[in-house]
């Protein structure tokens, strides 16, 4: 990769970074729940990427960062799926959650 490229892919990186946690940081409480949601879903295209790259027949290096990529994926999914439950159970009566 020449540097001019990886400048500019750095760059994009830095930007979406701060552009991210600037939209993340402005959400209501209210919206937390259906963020949480799409973060799920886009997590979950993350992880049918990294599980072709994982089983693909391409080099021993493909095949180790893609197993890396599945565990944290899978890691991130679970854990994501698990606060959007946490997060409804706050929306709930008493009443129904004693049943």
């Amino acid at each position: 990769m020449n540097p001019e490229a990886l400048i500019s892919a750095l760059y994009v990186f830095s930007l979406a970074a701060f552009l991210g946690y600037q939209v993340i940081s402005r959400v209501p409480p209210l919206l937390h729940t259906p963020l949480m949601s799409a973060t799920n879903a886009i997590s979950a295209i993350s992880l049918v990427g990294s599980l072709v790259t994982a089983g693909g027949d391409y080099n021993f290096t493909s095949t180790i960062l893609g197993f890396v990529a599945v565990t944290a994926a899978t890691i991130n999914v679970v854990g994501g799926f698990m606060i959007t439950d946490r997060m409804l159970k706050m929306f709930r009566t008493k009443d129904k959650i004693a049943r």
